[in-house]
């Protein structure tokens, strides 16, 4: 059967983006407003073993659970990857994404440095930004102007961001938080960009070839 060019053309696959950044950095404020400025962008939900924060809602924020079930979830091989970060565990559905991808409907994970290079190591076309803060002075003074940790929880905080920073080299974008706007500008460019890469356009792309075939 030839193609018909009027017809729909096959969806694209989707891509998996990866946000990674030390604690403080302004990371939810600047996926809340990609997801307001780009569509069709969804945002995976993580599993967390931690208890919900005051106004997170189960199966909107995290999917909170307990540790045996997450447990029994890692054993089942349900987790692309999964990580302990401060004492509690965060998984992300291996279903789940691969499911997106194939509806061709990118998808933002909020993830940390452990879980990326997991992730990495299971979908290399992953498409990675890593965010800084303009310094550490900086970051400490917005842990702190935050008013949501403890003093002992900040320092904890701030020795890990010594950790990840060193890791930004592993990522494929990086992006300094020094002014919201420009960061979200940035992240909103590399969403658009990654959309038109080879592996995103191929479907489409193979079959309108098809009708260059013959004549």
């Amino acid at each position: 059967m030839r193609f018909d060019p009027a017809n729909k053309l096959p969806k694209r696959r989707g891509s998996i983006f990866v946000i990674s950044a030390p604690s403080g950095t302004g990371k939810s404020t600047l996926i809340q407003r990609l997801r307001i400025l780009v569509r069709g962008l969804a945002f995976s939900v993580s599993y967390t073993t931690r208890p919900p924060r005051a106004g997170e809602k189960n199966g909107r924020e995290y999917f909170f659970v307990s540790r045996a079930e997450f447990k029994q979830r890692m054993a089942r091989k349900e987790f692309v990857e999964w990580a302990e970060v401060h004492g509690h565990h965060y998984g992300t559905s291996w279903q789940q994404l691969q499911k997106a991808q194939e509806a061709g409907q990118d998808v933002l994970l909020d993830i940390d440095v452990q879980g990326y290079k997991k992730l990495r190591r299971r979908i290399p076309e992953t498409v990675s930004v890593f965010l800084l803060p303009p310094s550490f002075r900086e970051l400490e003074k917005r842990l702190r102007h935050r008013h949501k940790d403890a003093p002992e929880v900040i320092a904890k905080r701030l020795e890990a961001s010594r950790k990840e920073v060193a890791h930004w080299k592993e990522y494929d974008y990086l992006i300094v938080n020094d002014r919201r706007a420009t960061a979200v500008q940035a992240l909103r460019d590399i969403v658009l960009a990654a959309r038109w890469r080879r592996e995103c356009q191929e479907r489409r792309v193979k079959e309108i070839s098809k009708t260059f075939v013959g004549g």
